[in-house]
């Protein structure tokens, strides 16, 4: 009996248990995320500025915004998804994968692919999560195949 008891309680927790929504996070604050793309150092901005949790799977987040590298700008929407989710008393780690589907405008426009890690503190007194950290580290593919970069971002 008590094992059943067990079980059901465990279950229990599974099924009702939801990812808090953190499509805040995502926008950044409205600043763009910064970083690198190439061999060269280009530096590449990105910013979302629309960011919405799936209600069938609280684990994914529908993206949209702009990216900006040299003179080359597009539209882009995609997803970013949570794979895993470590807490201890004083951080918080969230990993995952992102793509990053651009308005197809030519040579210049492509697909980002690529992973995350997205680390917090959270203050007990004041119940607020403090000294966020992004960091997207992936791959730029052209949409025709002839351009293909390594990406680095993260957040201000």
């Amino acid at each position: 009996m008590k094992k059943l008891l067990l079980l059901f309680i465990l279950t229990a927790n599974f099924v009702w248990g939801q990812m808090p929504d953190i499509s805040n996070v995502w926008l950044n604050n409205s600043k763009p995320y910064i970083g690198t793309i190439g061999n060269k150092g280009q530096e590449l901005k990105l910013k979302i500025s629309i960011s919405e949790q799936n209600k069938k799977n609280d684990q994914e987040y529908f993206v949209s915004g702009y990216s900006l590298a040299d003179a080359s700008y597009a539209k882009f929407e995609g997803k970013i998804t949570i794979s895993k989710y470590k807490d201890t008393k004083k951080q918080g780690t969230v990993f995952g994968e992102y793509e990053l589907a651009e308005e197809n405008k030519g040579k210049h426009s492509g697909l980002f692919k690529g992973k995350f890690i997205y680390t917090f503190k959270w203050n007990k007194k004041t119940e607020k999560v403090e000294g966020q950290y992004i960091e997207l580290i992936g791959d730029w593919k052209s949409y025709d195949g002839t351009l293909d970069f390594k990406t680095h971002l993260k957040n201000q």
